[in-house]
């Protein structure tokens, strides 16, 4: 009976698809029509309940919304009102993303990532953070809210978003729920998940143990190169650090399968979040006035995430009337929709920035099980009971789902319970005959990241930004710092865990022998930072923030610091003084440090084909710069891929390929010193191939390739043509034609992966942009009004609305728009002024 219901619905569904679809073909100005009903109201004046007194809104060019209001609670209040004005399906999704009820948006497709959502809990630790939150911090969160909700209240369906009316395909009966405070603070998990984990690679590491040695592993995994740069060269604390490589436990294929089990499940969350590429990361540095050429510091920031539509940025002014203790907001900067404040940006003191520290902050803990009672769990010899929390999962369209947790002092269990038929002695460990795994992280233990974002928001010198910075957990990122009286700084924030003797933190441990907890978290006091180093600059670029000199284990994975020299490299190689000008080139600087390092040696390589000879010829006096028109950039990225392909497939696991990004540079970087490692070698073939025979076989395939793609004349290729990125509505994507009307691209860009214009690409899908520096923002502490940004798509969600993509060719050409500052300026370019009135 119940296959017959689901045979009827979906046969529903599909009728009610293809009458959407042929409306979507045949009256496109339909569906323009619809969507200009949720365009924002941006002149003239709107009574709202709930105000102090009268807000004004005024919006540049672009779309960009400077507000002025006597209160905070007007302040927040009317940012809340103008992000659902532009962006609120994006902040529907993303709140049904952060607490696990996707399935109620969605239907059952997304069950299994609510179920896992459930699991890990970010719901249920944003619910203790509520609890535990001080009367201000929660006064701003409530204004915001009441701002979001009095638009909610007078606009429904279309007029919200276009997306609500293409949504009854797969759920005909919803209705958006008000917003609360609890909405936003999921959205940090959501940010904290992207940007603080190293969990996939600590499986893919354990699973790898199933195929490999250690030591293959190991050099799958190289240390941070000695000759690129630490953030923090200069440390107020030494030492050495105690840690050493984790004991092996992965010897039965039990272990693997369990494994395997919440790889799926990342794979699926991954897919719905900004991603889990290697090019997730960023770029920032800060200048100091000494090197400039107005002498006070310049900070860049360009945060580098996966690819959206819209635009995960919201640029923003936010700025109090008359700037004092009951109001002291004066700001400019990128928000996200959905939270109050300005995440990265200015005030009129200081200016900010954020790149991903990235530390290891989870673990995986392999627990053992009671065969009695598989609720309990052994630690130290006794047996525990979990504590039992049961969810419920509504589902459009279907039943509601019972979902039971079970939680460790270690964290969730994100496995079942598994029984192993064999039993395995590895270093003198047994691994249990019944056990799951739990997840710790410190992203699941309350915390306001907000809280600190807010304290950055007023920060007036380094001492408030310091005191902001202590409360910021997590996601852990490297904080740069500048300030109108000309001090530059750094600081590493968050809740770094302090491991014992043996754990590395790089592979899965015992949960049940007491030996591998948590020693608490590195004081903050001893974390690294830096204030007006000699260089007069700090660099980062996801890069390892210190040397071995260090004493705690920040981490075991950095990127591989090609983007930092190549940063350091041109500071230290600057012309002349440093301007705006030399900083806007800095970020679109397509140069890859990795090209430097294999073409000399492409180059020598015998090849016994004319034609390969002169396609080879296109990279001799190569500048190594990836630029959309470069025809040897296209023909070295398809060498890269084929390259690296052609060296590692034949050893690696079907699970796993070597996706291209700076840790394979480095990987190979390492390789090429042995031109006859046994990685070289084909084993698919009876010769043993060496270095030099896989460089010529992997250019023969990419000569080939771009052959078929792009022509048979070598200079009339073009990296552009190869390389471009689509921006895609998480959810109308899946919908034929009706994505027409929401998604734009593909566009022609330069840059790559490892290069300081980081449109990351993968060797599994050649080529397609996956992440991108997502703004783009440069400040001028000698003149504020001097500053530029930009970001990738435009400030509206709103399909066909003026400013749904008008960035996106400035973006791409490295270009910039003025991020105005003084009201004057900002009043003088307003292409709206908007009044909302009580």
């Amino acid at each position: 009976m119940a296959s017959k219901i689901l045979r009827i619905i979906l046969s529903v569904l599909g009728v009610i698809l293809v009458l959407v679809l042929l409306i979507a073909i045949i009256a496109p100005p339909l569906v323009r029509a619809a969507a200009k009903r949720s365009f924002p109201q941006i002149n003239g004046d709107i009574q709202v309940p709930g105000l102090d007194g009268p807000v004004d809104i005024y919006r540049d060019s672009f779309g960009i919304p400077h507000i002025y209001a006597a209160t905070q609670h007007d302040l927040f209040f009317a940012q809340g009102y103008v992000h659902a004005q532009d962006r609120f399906w994006q902040m529907d999704f993303w709140r049904h993303q952060g607490a696990g009820r996707l399935s109620e948006l969605l239907g059952e497709a997304t069950l299994d990532i609510d179920v896992f959502l459930r699991t890990l809990g970010w719901e249920r630790v944003a619910k203790e953070e509520l609890k535990n939150m001080e009367p201000e911090p929660l006064a701003i969160l409530e204004a915001y809210a009441e701002g979001v909700n009095a638009y909610l209240a007078e606009h429904k369906g279309t007029a919200l978003s276009l997306e609500y009316a293409f949504l009854p395909i797969i759920n005909p009966s919803y209705e958006p729920e008000p917003w609360t405070p609890l909405n936003t603070l999921t959205w940090a998990k959501v940010m904290a998940w992207d940007l603080s984990g190293n969990m996939d690679t600590e499986i893919d590491r354990a699973m790898l143990l199933n195929t490999l040695t250690s030591d293959q592993v190991d050099q799958l995994y190289p240390p941070y190169p000695a000759d690129h740069p630490v953030i923090v060269p200069h440390l107020h604390i030494t030492g050495e650090t105690t840690t050493q490589t984790d004991t092996n436990l992965f010897g039965t294929k039990n272990v693997y399968s369990a494994l395997e089990t919440v790889q799926q499940h990342l794979t699926l969350l991954n897919a719905l979040t900004l991603g889990s590429f290697e090019g997730i990361g960023s770029n920032n540095w800060v200048i100091s006035g000494a090197l400039t050429d107005t002498g006070m510091p310049i900070l860049a920031n360009d945060p580098h995430l996966g690819v959206q539509m819209p635009s995960i940025w919201y640029e923003i002014g936010l700025h109090c009337v008359s700037k004092g203790s009951d109001c002291p907001y004066d700001l400019a900067g990128f928000s996200f929709a959905g939270a109050p404040g300005v995440v990265i940006g200015h005030n009129d003191h200081i200016a900010w920035g954020f790149t991903n520290v990235g530390p290891d902050v989870m673990d995986l803990y392999i627990e053992k099980i009671n065969p009695d009672n598989p609720q309990q769990y052994e630690f130290q010899g006794e047996w525990v009971d979990m504590e039992i929390i049961h969810e419920t999962i509504n589902i459009a369209g279907g039943e509601a789902q019972d979902v039971t947790v079970y939680l460790t002092q270690h964290g969730p269990l994100i496995t079942s319970v598994y029984g192993l038929e064999d039993f395995a002695d590895q270093a003198g460990i047994d691994i249990p005959e019944h056990f799951a795994i739990a997840l710790r992280w410190t992203a699941l233990e309350p915390s306001c990241v907000f809280c600190a974002l807010w304290e950055f928001n007023i920060a007036q010198d380094w001492e408030d930004f310091r005191a902001a910075a202590s409360k910021f957990v997590v996601p852990s990122q490297n904080l740069a710092y500048a300030d109108i009286e000309g001090n530059i700084g750094y600081q590493t924030p968050g809740n770094i865990p302090i491991r014992t003797e043996g754990h590395s933190g790089v592979l899965p441990v015992p949960g049940w022998t007491g030996e591998f907890e948590w020693q608490g978290y590195i004081p903050f006091d001893e974390l690294p930072f830096a204030f007006n180093p000699p260089e007069g600059y700090i660099v980062t670029a996801n890069n390892a923030v210190v040397g071995p000199e260090y004493p705690y284990l920040l981490s075991m994975e950095w990127a591989y610091g090609f983007r930092a020299q190549r940063i350091v490299d041109m500071l230290n190689e600057s012309p002349g003084v440093i301007t705006i000008a030399y900083t806007q080139q800095m970020q679109g600087d397509n140069k890859e440090l990795g090209a430097v390092t294999f073409v000399p040696i492409l180059l020598q390589i015998p090849l016994n084909e004319e034609r390969l000879i002169n396609a080879r010829n296109i990279l001799v006096d190569w500048d190594y710069q990836f630029h959309m028109d470069s025809a040897p950039a296209a023909l070295y990225a398809a060498f890269w891929r084929q390259l690296i392909l052609q060296t590692f497939n034949d050893d690696l696991p079907e699970f796993y390929s070597p996706g291209g990004g700076s840790r394979w540079m480095e990987v190979t970087r390492n390789l090429i010193k042995d031109p006859n490692s046994p990685w070289w070698d084909d084993k698919t073939t009876p010769e043993i191939e060496t270095r030099d025979d896989i460089f010529a076989r992997a250019f023969t395939a990419a000569v080939e390739e771009l052959e078929k793609l792009l022509g048979k004349k070598p200079a009339g290729w073009a990296w552009g043509d190869l390389h471009t990125i689509s921006f895609n509505n998480d959810v109308m994507s899946n919908f034929p034609l009706i994505d027409t009307a929401f998604n734009r691209g593909p566009f022609p860009t330069s840059g790559g992966a490892a290069i300081v214009n980081a449109t990351g690409w993968s060797t599994t899908s050649p080529y397609t942009v996956h992440s991108v520096p997502s703004m783009r923002m440069i400040i001028d502490l000698g003149d504020l009004s001097n500053s530029f940004s930009i970001h990738t798509t435009g400030q509206s969600g709103h399909a066909y609305h003026p400013h749904y993509i008008d960035m996106i060719d400035l973006w791409r050409t490295i270009e910039y728009h003025p991020m105005l500052w003084d009201q004057d300026s900002v009043e003088g370019a307003a292409e709206g002024h908007l009044r909302l009135i009580p």
